[in-house]
């Protein structure tokens, strides 16, 4: 989304390289720029990412409505991608497959190169490739690219109900798998099988804890 603000083109541009600034190094110091923690999530040993995700999407959605709801925001100037629903399935997918098998998304790829992590390299010449690829193949894949459009779709107005009920089952469902993960960790130590091996640099050797 896009925020509603009146700003000239150079202070965007300002505030979006400070916040960018920021951001990587938030995600650095979160230990997102490291592929085995991203990806530990799939062999059960590290939650980090789907508790960092599951906080901003909480913190994203109650803010917003909460400025909108105290008109300090006018939601109807923040633009939303429009739904197409099974190319965006699709497409969800393919980023899917790419992140497991490189390790990375697109942000802490930048984060990962950015300390100097040669994977991180690779995966951001892999995403400009698979670009430069879509582009060239968009006039074959177009009619399937523009196919079931549901505009500017949001789970309120398909359900047909108050922001604040799909915000509340959010925030519910995001409470209930922190417990879960958090249950899941402490058994795993309990149980002394809690490994980690997250190397800080390409070419590092593994540091193992066993607790």
């Amino acid at each position: 989304m896009i925020g509603p603000f009146e700003l000239s083109q150079t202070v965007s541009l300002g505030l979006a390289v400070v916040l960018g600034i920021f951001f990587g190094l938030s995600l650095e110091r979160g230990g997102l720029g490291n592929p085995h923690k991203l990806t530990g999530v799939f062999y059960l040993r590290d939650f980090t990412v789907p508790k960092v995700m599951f906080t901003a999407i909480v913190v994203a959605s109650v803010g917003l409505y909460l400025l909108s709801d105290l008109r300090l925001l006018d939601l109807d100037r923040v633009y939303i991608i429009p739904t197409f629903f099974w190319p965006q399935i699709v497409g969800g997918a393919l980023f899917g497959v790419g992140y497991v098998v490189s390790g990375y998304c697109p942000g802490t790829a930048m984060a990962g190169f950015a300390t100097g992590r040669l994977d991180a390299l690779i995966t951001i010449i892999g995403v400009g490739a698979g670009s430069l690829l879509f582009a060239v193949l968009f006039p074959i894949l177009e009619g399937f690219y523009l196919s079931s459009d549901m505009g500017q779709t949001t789970l309120p107005k398909l359900a047909g109900v108050n922001n604040w009920v799909i915000i509340g089952a959010v925030v519910a469902f995001a409470l209930g798998m922190f417990l879960l993960m958090e249950w899941y960790e402490k058994r795993k130590v309990g149980h002394g099988t809690h490994r980690e091996a997250f190397p800080n640099s390409v070419g590092d050797n593994a540091v193992i804890h066993t607790r």
